[in-house]
């Protein structure tokens, strides 16, 4: 029996929510449901996250969450956010896979990708510092007494500043998971992406350091010149498995790194990134297998775990028993293998991807008219993937 936090979030939350429940339990796997309310209602209404929520989590190591409606440009900060830094989720790991059945501009191209995203620093830390306030103001004119480049021309009072974190200890890390799961996964290429050549201090070191871990990893470089004048990362030789160049280790600059998705995205396998760059890179990704949803995600850390899909709240469609589940399903599809589950993981993809296969009992996104009247609701989805399951 295993304790999972299930937070059912807000506008089609509850819905695929429930529809998961059901998929996940359908597998075999015992599961004692900890169910805790976190949507925009209950936020507004308290004022924060409830520490339960928190506590929930902390106690199972593993929860299962729905999307969460977040205020743009006002309001709190996105929830995903603030759990990702209160529970040090440190890894976002985005699977892309495609599917047969579902439309994409690359149905002839084998395309599976994994987004392994760094969750804590860069500008998403949060550190920012509102135009029109006097330490704003204070701020810029110390940057602008210290800084080595273009100094910061703008009225204080018109100015607003983000400050973009990278560490080696946060780098370090991220790009150990990354390797450690392409070996898990048997990848074979894990591609360090960022702006390097721009962002020399914060950029500059994050290539410093995941070409140190590579060697720690004993990967092999697809450009060997990479590798001059690098050591392996002394906090991990000795800690880690040499693995014998089994894994290559490339670079992209991240507007590169978009064309070449789109041009060629067979060639990549693991994308390694930074903050930033990797919300942008998921959702580039996830439009070439079809969209946000086929997308599933997880966020992995030293406090626990948490699976969710990549896609909002869609509040327009609340109540509606409407919307596509299999994002959220999938995503309790890694939350099985993470629980070790293996074999009941890979039993709940099948039935999954044999759904989808047939077209028939889907969900009107993935018809090829979005008008078919033959489309069916999302619980009725789920009733088609628990049935696959029982067959087998």
């Amino acid at each position: 029996m295993y304790n999972v936090t299930l937070i059912p979030g807000d506008g089609i939350g509850p819905e695929i929510a429930e529809a998961t429940r059901r998929c996940v339990d359908a597998t075999g796997v015992k599961i004692d449901w900890d169910v805790q309310e976190c949507g925009i209602e209950v936020i507004e209404k308290e004022k924060q996250i409830p520490d339960r929520v928190f506590a929930s989590i902390k106690k199972n190591g593993v929860g299962l969450k729905a999307p969460i409606t977040t205020p743009i440009g006002k309001g709190f900060r996105s929830v995903n956010v603030q759990l990702r830094q209160e529970l040090n989720l440190f890894a976002c790991v985005r699977p892309c896979k495609q599917y047969k059945g579902v439309r994409t501009y690359f149905e002839n191209t084998p395309v599976d990708l994994v987004l392994i995203r760094e969750n804590t620093e860069d500008l998403y830390a949060g550190v920012e510092f509102q135009a029109g306030q006097e330490k704003t103001a204070q701020l810029i004119k110390t940057i602008n007494e210290y800084a080595t480049g273009k100094k910061i021309g703008t009225a204080p009072n018109q100015t607003g500043i983000s400050i973009k974190p990278i560490s080696y200890e946060g780098t370090r890390r991220i790009s150990s998971y990354a390797f450690e799961y392409a070996a898990k996964q048997d990848r074979k290429i894990v591609s360090s992406v960022c702006k390097a050549n721009i962002m020399k201090f914060t950029d500059g070191l994050w290539y410093d350091e995941t070409r140190a871990v590579a060697l720690a990893y004993g990967a092999k470089f697809e450009q060997p010149s990479l590798a001059e004048g690098v050591s392996p990362d002394p906090e991990l030789v000795g800690k880690v498995t040499d693995l014998g160049g089994k894994i290559e280790y490339n670079e992209r600059l991240i507007d590169n790194m978009c064309m070449q998705l789109v041009q060629k995205p067979e060639l990549y396998d693991v994308i390694l990134t930074s903050n930033l760059y990797g919300d942008i890179l998921s959702d580039l990704c996830a439009g070439l297998v079809g969209g946000l949803g086929v997308a599933p995600g997880a966020n992995i850390g030293t406090e626990g775990a948490i699976f969710e899909a990549t896609h909002g709240s869609a509040p327009k469609y609340k109540g509606l028993n409407k919307v596509n589940p299999v994002a959220l399903i999938l995503s309790g599809r890694m939350m099985l293998e993470h629980l070790g589950e293996k074999e009941a993981a890979a039993k709940l993809e099948r039935a999954v991807t044999a759904v989808i296969a047939e077209g028939k009992d889907v969900t009107y996104d993935m018809k090829p008219d979005r008008n078919d009247p033959t489309a069916v609701g999302t619980q009725e989805m789920a009733d088609a993937i628990i049935k696959k399951m029982q067959a087998e």
